[in-house]
Parts: C-alpha cells; sequence; structure tokens
C-alpha cells in the first residue's frame, strides 16, 4: 500500500475526496462491508512472508498456488521496504529476511472483519469489528484509491494513494488489538469519502505495526514494520441505501 502517485494526485487530496453522496440531505448507509485478505481478494499476500529454505535468510510472498503448502510456516518481515505488487508474480521474491513475525501464516489468514459506513451531510462514519487479528497489535485504518484499469493487471505499474481515516495527520486513525484478537473501530471524519468511479478503485485497509510504532500520514515502511493483514474494496456510488429505508 506504499504511496507512489502523491503528486499526480495532489489536487483530489486538496479537495478531500468529497464523495457525491455529501450532497445528498439524506444520511446514506452502505453495510456489511467485508474485509478480506490479499489472497482472498485475489491478489499476492504482500506485506507478510515465507522462508522456503530454512537459514537461506530470504523471504517470499505467498500466493495463491502455494498457500496451502505454507499455512504452518513461519511468517517474517523484510529487512527493507518492499513496494507493493499485488498482481505481479515475478515480484514475489526472494527478499532479505527482517525480524519473525511470532505468527504462521494460517495465523494471519485468520483475521476477519466487517464495517459500516454512512455519509450524512458531508459527515462520514465508520464503524468496523474484527476478529483474530494479532493479539495486543498495533494497528492503523487507512482509506486508499488506486487506477481502476490496472487492478489485476501483472504487467502494470501498481500506486495507491493512502489516507488516515479521520485526521490527515494520523492521529485517528490508529486502533489496539485486545489480547483474543479482537477490536473495533469508530470515527466520524469530514468530508465523506470518495467511493469507486469508473477509473478509481477506492478501498479501505487495515496496517499491523509490528514495531509497535506508527509513522503519522503515511503507513510506514511497507513489509518491514507495516503489514497490511486485511481490506474491503468499496462500490460506486449506486451502493448507497438510504437510512431507514
Amino acid at each position: 500500500m506504499k504511496t507512489f502517485l502523491k503528486m499526480a494526485f495532489v489536487s483530489l487530496a486538496v479537495l478531500g475526496f468529497a464523495s457525491a453522496a455529501a450532497a445528498q440531505k439524506a444520511e446514506l448507509v452502505l453495510s456489511g462491508l467485508q474485509f478480506v485478505d490479499h489472497l482472498k481478494a485475489g491478489m499476492i499476500e504482500q506485506d507478510v512472508f515465507v522462508e522456503k529454505q530454512k537459514g537461506s535468510g530470504k523471504v517470499f510472498r505467498v500466493t495463491k498456488d502455494n498457500m496451502a503448502q505454507f499455512k504452518n510456516a513461519k511468517l517474517y518481515s523484510t529487512a527493507e521496504s518492499v513496494h507493493h505488487a499485488p498482481f505481479d508474480g515475478q515480484k514475489v521474491g526472494p527478499y532479505k529476511k527482517g525480524q519473525a513475525l511470532g505468527m504462521t501464516l494460517g495465523d494471519w489468514l485468520s483475521g476477519t472483519g466487517s464495517a459500516s459506513y454512512s455519509c450524512n451531510a458531508g459527515t462520514g462514519k465508520l464503524n468496523a469489528s474484527f476478529k483474530n487479528l494479532v493479539p495486543n497489535g498495533v494497528y492503523t485504518m487507512w482509506y486508499a484509491m488506486a487506477a481502476g484499469p490496472h487492478m489485476g493487471c501483472a504487467n502494470c505499474p501498481f500506486a495507491t494513494l493512502d489516507l488516515p481515516i479521520g485526521k490527515a495527520d494520523g492521529t485517528q486513525n490508529i486502533f489496539r488489538v485486545d489480547g483474543s484478537g479482537g477490536a473495533t473501530f469508530s470515527k466520524s471524519f469530514k468530508p465523506c469519502l470518495q467511493l469507486a468511479t469508473g477509473q478509481l478503485v477506492a478501498l479501505l485497509a487495515i496496517a499491523y505495526h509490528s514495531d509497535g510504532k506508527t509513522y503519522g500520514p503515511g503507513p510506514g515502511p511497507m513489509g518491514s514494520m507495516a503489514h497490511v493483514q486485511l481490506l474491503t474494496i468499496l462500490p460506486g456510488e449506486g451502493a448507497w441505501a438510504v437510512a431507514g429505508k
């Protein structure tokens, strides 16, 4: 979820991605949003890695084809930040091994979450709940946009613009997980989020911070310290429902 196109989207960032829904007088609601991992979303796992050969010091991303093989494998970070390439099978590694993350791939993929999102008079509200996250872990919630035509394209350059939910300085998108792996996140903010369009994909994602630190307006070093565990792709404006109807 590394940001590469901040300059390209700077005008949109200034506008705050104000949704067309913000102009509506009635409260508009999206319910039943489901968070899934990269593999369930049809991508390559991005920010946690397995060591195929013990003692090699090299780690790899997991794909749908080998996820069963590595279900019980220990997970590692990378020694340095690694750019996201969720559809490119040529960018699965090897990468220099970082720290052990203290869990298996199966543990990581057991995470689940759901959310509802509403927009009322220009104010957005997000309520989310999660299970089977990293116990006592530090997480952040992000809103991201990517070029729609590049989704699923292995040979296309991939980049997202990542914005923290809440204040732009990243002081309001932090949440902590309890000892059983459960967590909730509830936040109101202005303006409402831009939903998907014909050219842009919009999504929400949560990142686990294995160093216990957060990095303000950005997620931090992806793969080495920050690890996107779950995401949900937002629908287009036509998916809104009017509250109470």
